[in-house]
């Protein structure tokens, strides 16, 4: 059973929802993010998602897009990535960790490194899962069955618009949880419409029998705590990069901490 599935487990037997923050791997600063990794689990994470930097990030809004652009500018890349999840695997074994990106990079990393390469040094580096934004699940099942040989899910994302037939490729090949985009758009665009969500679930969860997380819109302690009572985890991202995108290096760690935590008691009030 793969980190994830056992974390899922537990929650589901004390009756809570997952916390998952999402933040850009070397943002603001190129050397903070296992400590901010560490202070989200403090405050309540229950699993993280780490962004991958990327040149050309579709799906993302114009706050983790800049995020993004500065970590590339910090000279973040995969290998960094993998070098910063390993360093949080000194001190944390247990809180499971995605990468979150796009399929560039992870190919990039075979290209320079050889074939299998990236699949390998990510479970060593103690990667739990990967959300490849721009892998269709169904040109990816061999990658998939790769990662699970390797103790690791391939995470998947469904859309106000995905069908009943991409659903069900996508239960064919995930594993995990799948990450419902609650909004038509990209990361931080538009006002959540938690009825909506709320009447999308069912008819993922009529193809899709592991966990269900909602994303995108996600923004504050009262629009997590109407999402955590339909779905199985709550993911917040473009927020957590706008509260650090000005701070100073010694404040980016509490100020993450302190908002996560009110997100926290929201969730298991």
């Amino acid at each position: 059973m793969s980190r994830i599935a056992a974390t899922f487990d537990q929650l589901k037997l004390a009756g809570r929802k997952a916390l998952i923050p999402y933040v850009t791997a070397g943002f603001p600063f190129a050397d903070i993010t296992p400590a901010l990794m560490h202070g989200m689990v403090d405050a309540g994470a229950d699993v993280i998602e780490l962004g991958v930097p990327f040149s050309d990030p579709m799906a993302d809004g114009i706050v983790i897009q800049k995020a993004g652009e500065k970590a590339l500018a910090l000279g973040i890349g995969m290998k960094q990535v993998l070098a910063m999840v390993a360093e949080f695997r000194l001190k944390d074994n247990s809180t499971p960790v995605v990468l979150m990106g796009y399929a560039n990079p992870v190919e990039r990393y075979d290209q320079v490194n050889g074939k299998g390469a990236f699949v390998r040094d990510a479970a060593a580096a103690g990667v739990d899962g990967l959300l490849v934004v721009d892998y269709p699940p169904e040109e990816c099942e061999a990658f998939a069955a790769d990662l699970r040989a390797h103790g690791m899910d391939l995470i998947f994302l469904l859309a106000p618009t995905s069908t009943p037939e991409r659903m069900q490729q996508v239960a064919r090949v995930a594993s995990g949880y799948v990450y419902y985009v609650s909004l038509k758009g990209v990361t931080g665009a538009g006002t959540l419409d938690t009825a909506a969500v709320e009447a999308m679930l069912p008819q993922i969860r009529q193809h899709v029998h592991i966990p269900v997380g909602v994303g995108f819109g996600i923004r504050d302690a009262q629009t997590a705590q109407a999402i955590g009572k339909v779905a199985d985890a709550v993911v917040i991202g473009t927020r957590i990069i706008q509260l650090i995108e000005n701070q100073p290096h010694e404040k980016v760690v509490a100020l993450v901490a302190d908002f996560l935590r009110g997100i926290r008691k929201a969730l298991d009030a």
